[in-house]
């Protein structure tokens, strides 16, 4: 079920995260991580690596989650890294590291996904 659409700007990432878990796809959802990737989800805990990423992502769409689209903010883009931040309809605020990879496309690298304001 793998979506093999590649994001070609660093706020595509977020859209496809939306689009991906609402469809149940966790291949899709790993394949938008460099392979050494860190995600800091749930809150308190840290995941590395597409292999604990999947874990995480597996057990998180087992709840069958509706995700909203929040409200991105423009992409900080210097160089090859871009910070990407998005504010959820919860008030709570995103925010992601990407590294643009050498065929010009966008993998996250570091991902943050909630911060209270």
């Amino acid at each position: 079920m793998t979506n093999k659409i590649v994001a070609t700007e660093p706020n595509d990432l977020g859209k496809y995260f939306i689009e991906r878990a609402n469809a149940g796809d966790v291949d899709g959802l790993v394949a938008l991580y460099e392979p050494d990737a860190v995600l800091a989800f749930p809150p308190g805990s840290q995941a590395t690596g597409h292999a604990e990423i999947r874990k995480v992502y597996e057990q998180f769409l087992a709840t069958a989650p509706v995700l909203a689209p929040g409200r991105q903010h423009p992409a900080l883009v210097s160089g090859d890294l871009a910070l990407i931040a998005t504010t959820l309809t919860t008030g709570e605020v995103t925010v992601e590291i990407a590294r643009r990879q050498p065929d010009g496309s966008w993998l996250l690298v570091i991902d943050q996904p909630t911060l209270v304001p």
